[in-house]
């Protein structure tokens, strides 16, 4: 009776978790799927925007390219380079001019030493770790019956917690960003600033969405892993 009531539970957790994750997912989809097809008045295109505002930022030195896929966009602080989805570097819309605004958001973070993207650089090793071997230590701990082991693996994905946590502030701090500067060099007007706004809003929360996500998976874990411990 108690191992099917910590079974619900864990469903329950399991059931909640995608269904944040698919509403979040929705919500960014549609909103970029909105504004992709509405032209900035300006006309200019991701690439241009991203080359604006780092030359404006005195950095020149680092490069934009394309990369395939859509909204694979992001910033590589090692290679130094903006890298846009082709309907982002090539498109003039409020979706492209937005995303381009918000990598480089995080290269000029990466130029200012923002703390959490520190941070974040710093522990980065520690979570490619914790994701190759935490789910690792807790499958090897519950077949063999190994609890230390699985709670070790709870550790791990405690860190994997942290890092999604620690990049909130840097996910918003960009956002935040690439709204001034669309705004200070004219890039967008005020009406298509507050479309901006919304979709990138909506892109933030599928990164508030992973955090909730895996909180729960741990919570599922904890229960399960603490009521094998109570029956020994």
């Amino acid at each position: 009776m108690i191992y099917y009531s910590y079974d619900l539970i864990g469903y329950g957790l399991v059931l909640f978790g995608v269904l944040i994750t698919i509403i979040a997912q929705s919500y960014v989809s549609s909103s970029y799927a909105k504004y992709r097809t509405k032209s900035s008045k300006k006309g200019l295109t991701g690439q241009e925007v991203a080359r604006m505002i780092l030359d404006a930022n005195g950095l020149n030195d680092i490069y934009v390219t394309e990369v395939k896929g859509q909204l694979t966009d992001h910033y590589d602080p090692n290679r130094k380079v903006v890298r846009l989805s082709t309907d982002v570097f090539h498109g003039d819309s409020i979706a492209s001019c937005s995303v381009a605004a918000h990598e480089v958001g995080h290269a000029v973070q990466d130029k200012e030493g923002y703390f959490f993207i520190r941070l974040r650089g710093y522990i980065f090793p520690l979570v490619s770790f914790a994701s190759k071997f935490g789910y690792l230590a807790i499958a090897i701990g519950f077949l063999f019956n190994f609890l230390d082991l699985a709670w070790g693996g709870i550790g791990l994905l405690l860190i994997i917690l942290f890092f999604q946590l620690i990049t909130l502030p840097v996910e918003f701090n960009a956002s935040q960003r690439a709204l001034g500067y669309l705004e200070d060099m004219k890039i967008l007007n005020s009406s298509e600033k507050e479309g901006s706004e919304k979709m990138l809003r909506a892109a933030a929360l599928t990164y508030v969405a992973s955090l909730a996500t895996t909180l729960l998976e741990i919570l599922r874990l904890v229960l399960i892993i603490g009521s094998r411990d109570r029956d020994e």
